[in-house]
């Protein structure tokens, strides 16, 4: 299934990232996770609003093809910077060759024109990323018309705008006084998986008791990183709280094959092998007591001989 997205960033041999996931390119990794989680539940199979089978599966092609890979690329910090970059250097591009004049869409042309830039731009980008994944029909038109905001933004504002967009980059901070110790530096901001949001929504289910949905949620995060310990940790716990212990076993081997100091694996496999063992007790019983006790040859108790 192709998407043919030919407008703004996208006519200049660049895929515009900010446009797939509907933020502005100033917006902060908070803003972009938030955006991210709330697309990915609307286009997941098992909780898509969409109804045919058809619908279902564009929206699948959608969130695994475009809005995945967007999201991995505006989260990981040296990937990030990389396309930071290039971004700009696509904005002086347009300028260049004048853009303006091919725009298509009302809300480009009015940014074009606009005296207070951001203002406009806000008020333009939210309008259209809420209409961005209502009817998957239109999903492709309104990206476009997003990245041509996009475009002329970086156009109007230069390449001071897009560093001043950049969050890797902060104001210098002043000296400290003499006496006193500099402050400390300022944590480097978490890294985000793209399978966050199906390891959130699967411990939901498993708090809610709903086991095969939790475990359809993990599958498709496993499809994206097959060693991902807490993935394989968290189907581990729900195989044995349903009494697969053999299941159990596999998934929790292959959460501390990733990770061998993993709590929540580590915890799991003690329930684990106290079960297995009191299983084992329980059969060594059952077989003695089959068996009888023989005392001076002679067997007291046991099954009856056929």
């Amino acid at each position: 299934m192709s998407f043919n997205i030919n407008q703004g960033l996208f006519q200049l041999d660049f895929t515009d990232f900010h446009a797939i996931l509907g933020v502005p390119i100033q917006a902060d990794s908070r803003q972009i996770r938030k955006r991210y989680m709330r697309i990915a539940k609307n286009l997941h199979p098992d909780s898509s609003s969409t109804g045919t089978p058809e619908e279902k599966q564009q929206a699948s092609q959608i969130l695994s093809k475009l809005v995945n890979p967007a999201y991995e690329k505006l989260s990981q910090e040296k990937e990030y910077k990389e396309y930071m970059v290039m971004l700009r250097l696509k904005g002086q591009q347009a300028t260049q060759q004048n853009r303006s004049e091919t725009l298509q869409s009302e809300a480009a042309k009015k940014l074009a024109q606009a005296k207070d830039v951001e203002v406009e731009y806000k008020k333009a980008m939210e309008d259209l990323a809420t209409q961005q994944y209502q009817s998957l029909d239109d999903f492709s038109k309104i990206t476009g018309e997003i990245s041509e905001l996009n475009m002329v933004y970086l156009m109007q504002v230069g390449s001071s705008g897009a560093k001043a967009a950049s969050k890797t980059k902060a104001a210098t901070p002043p000296p400290p006084k003499p006496g006193n110790p500099p402050p400390p530096p300022a944590p480097k901001p978490e890294k985000k998986s793209p399978i966050d949001g199906y390891y959130g929504r699967a411990k939901e289910l498993v708090e809610k008791g709903n086991f095969p949905k939790a475990i359809l949620e993990l599958r498709d995060a496993l499809k994206l990183e097959p060693t991902n310990s807490d993935c394989h940790s968290l189907m581990g716990l729900i195989y044995l709280k349903q009494g697969q212990k053999t299941m159990a076993k596999v998934h929790l081997n292959k959460a501390l094959e990733g990770d061998p100091k993993h709590a929540e694996a580590l915890e799991s496999q003690k329930k684990l092998e106290a079960l297995m063992k009191k299983r084992t007790d329980a059969s060594k019983t059952d077989q003695k007591a089959s068996q009888g006790i023989k005392i001076f040859g002679i067997t007291i108790g046991g099954g009856k001989k056929k």
